[in-house]
């Protein structure tokens, strides 16, 4: 089969044993390492802007530069988070377990995944683990 595109995968219907076949993992295997390449990117975009770093001489404009690396810094904390659960995804492909949820090994979904590529949960899932942090949250 030719290679699958975000609408064929929005369109797939086929039966539940053909569900995270070659043809998707293939598909979700290319949309988390484009996204890895990305987030590698904008990493050493930081890196590079954060060693050009001149530091302002007026202490006002010192500090809002401050402020402005302290957000570029968390945003890539986030990042580097989302890293590790990208790659994670990549060695579930590889293991064979990508696609189906941790708690109830049912299908996470095709639609989800692409919505969230590195989904581990299927949506009901999320919901009673969401519930259940509530509850000990009140």
């Amino acid at each position: 089969m030719a290679k699958l595109t975000e609408q064929d995968i929005l369109d797939w219907n086929g039966p539940e044993e053909d569900y995270m076949n070659e043809d998707h993992l293939a598909f979700f295997r290319e949309l988390l390492v484009k996204l890895q390449d990305e987030l590698i990117e904008k990493a050493n975009v930081t890196t590079d802007h954060l060693q050009q770093h001149e530091s302002a001489p007026d202490p006002a404009d010192r500090a809002t530069q401050e402020e402005e690396y302290a957000l570029e810094l968390r945003t890539r904390d986030r990042e580097r988070k989302l890293m590790s659960k990208i790659q994670s995804s990549i060695r579930a492909i590889d293991e064979g377990e990508y696609g189906y949820c941790k708690d109830t090994g049912e299908p996470i979904g095709l639609k989800r995944l692409l919505a969230r590529p590195t989904a581990t949960l299927s949506v009901e899932a999320q919901e009673r683990r969401e519930q259940l942090k509530k509850q000990f949250a009140d």
